[in-house]
């Protein structure tokens, strides 16, 4: 239902040619072809033959002489690898050597119809893996203005097939060098949502007409939604990584269920942060007229609702109830069964807080006291333990990191 993109491997293409190499040496030898400085190779075991044609990508044929004997083939298949193996041997001492001495520059001067991708965060793994799924080998470079862990580079450099580059993306110096006049599309996907903003202004600046090939993640809806009308918004496309989550699973999820049950829907939501507001703007927006009551939960749900409330206006459709309190804490269920009756198949509970142990643990509380009703369990990363407790239980388990990649629009995909 929700796909998860595995990583990209490009073929390795040097490694193939190699064992080709070998094999048309082995099967020269081993067909009878013998040569001029050591006939008796011909004749000798397959650990010899091997150990000879190994030889010939470090010193050719220069210490075994030219081939003869034996039928054409093999005579042929020994030529080639002749050949063929100090050239590849060759070649790729010098791409090495080329990749050990070569400055930078050189290598960002031939950039063309590229892609810069600014953070080394989850958000910007999530986006190579899509883009990588559709388009293998188009040149990507990522940018973080510090150094992160080695798995994490290495990820990005080996097994998503993208350069990493330390920079600071506000100064033009550095920007002209990513040579962003020529990118097909630019990603600001770091957590600090004002140096993004700072970052877009002065790539508008280099290039006026940059706008709709830009994309910028902000991680903080109130500033998001603050900075709508700023030049910078009005020209670039914004988003919250959480409203990519949030719309996939009304879209994917909630939206089907709606239209299996026969009255309207009771929806708790069990933290009221990032991902439940908007959880709930994503419902009000496609879903408004199958709620019948949407139940909000948390520490300090009060405040997080007038919060809201400055950002986005709460449709008069539904019912709304607010209770502040720990989803962990028994006392809150039962105050909220004492109100509103929990029981049935059109209720639904989205454990959406940041504490994705006490998510799974209520989850399966509310499953066992309401096994009629749908139940989530949010977690930020995928957790294949979580998933197997869903399984087990009838609980759906969803992780924002899953839900952002399987809502990535195509736009931010595809040239335009």
């Amino acid at each position: 239902m929700l796909e998860r993109f595995n990583d990209v491997r490009t073929f390795p293409w040097r490694s193939a040619a190699a064992l080709l190499l070998f094999i048309c040496a082995m099967v020269g030898f081993a067909s009878g072809v013998a040569v001029t400085e050591r006939p008796e190779v011909a004749a000798a075991g397959l650990l010899t033959q091997a150990y000879y044609s190994l030889s010939l990508f470090v010193i050719g044929g220069v210490d075994l002489g030219t081939p003869f004997g034996g039928p054409l083939y093999g005579r042929v298949l020994l030529w080639l690898a002749y050949f063929g193996c100090p050239i590849l041997a060759a070649s790729t001492l010098i791409l090495a050597l080329l990749k050990a001495i070569a400055p930078q520059s050189l290598f960002l001067r031939r950039l063309r119809g590229h892609v810069v991708i600014f953070g080394a965060g989850e958000m910007s793994l999530s986006y190579l893996r899509v883009l990588r799924h559709k388009h293998p080998k188009v040149p990507v470079i990522v940018v973080s203005r510090t150094e992160p862990e080695p798995s994490i580079v290495d990820e990005f450099e080996q097994g998503l097939k993208a350069t990493f580059i330390t920079g600071d993306i506000t100064h033009e110096f550095f920007l002209r060098q990513l040579r962003v006049k020529h990118a097909r599309k630019i990603l600001l996907l770091s957590d600090n949502s004002l140096r993004s903003f700072e970052a877009a202004s002065h790539l508008l600046d280099l290039v006026p007409d940059i706008g709709p090939r830009m994309v910028i993640h902000c991680a903080q809806l109130r500033f998001m939604r603050a900075m709508a009308n700023t030049v910078v918004a009005k020209n670039c496309e914004t988003f919250n990584v959480y409203h990519l989550a949030a719309s996939a699973l009304v879209r994917d999820l909630l939206l089907e269920h709606f239209g299996e049950t026969r009255h309207r829907d009771v929806v708790v939501i069990a933290g009221f942060g990032r991902f439940g507001q908007t959880v709930l703007e994503e419902l009000q927006n496609r879903a408004a007229g199958e709620l019948d009551t949407v139940i909000i939960i948390e520490k300090d749900a009060h405040r997080r609702v007038l919060v809201a409330e400055e950002q986005m206006t709460f449709s008069p459709e539904y019912r709304r109830e607010i209770y502040e309190g720990d989803i962990s804490h028994p006392a809150i269920w039962q105050q909220v069964q004492d109100d509103i009756e929990l029981a049935g198949d059109n209720k639904v509970f989205v454990l959406g807080t940041g504490g994705e142990a006490d998510n799974l643990r209520t989850a399966l509380w509310i499953r066992r006291k309401y096994p009629e009703s749908m139940v989530i369990a949010r977690s930020s990363k995928e957790s294949r333990f979580a998933k197997q407790v869903g399984e087990e239980h009838n609980i759906i388990s969803i992780s924002i990191d899953q839900l952002v990649e399987s809502n990535i629009p195509a736009r931010w995909i595809d040239s335009e």
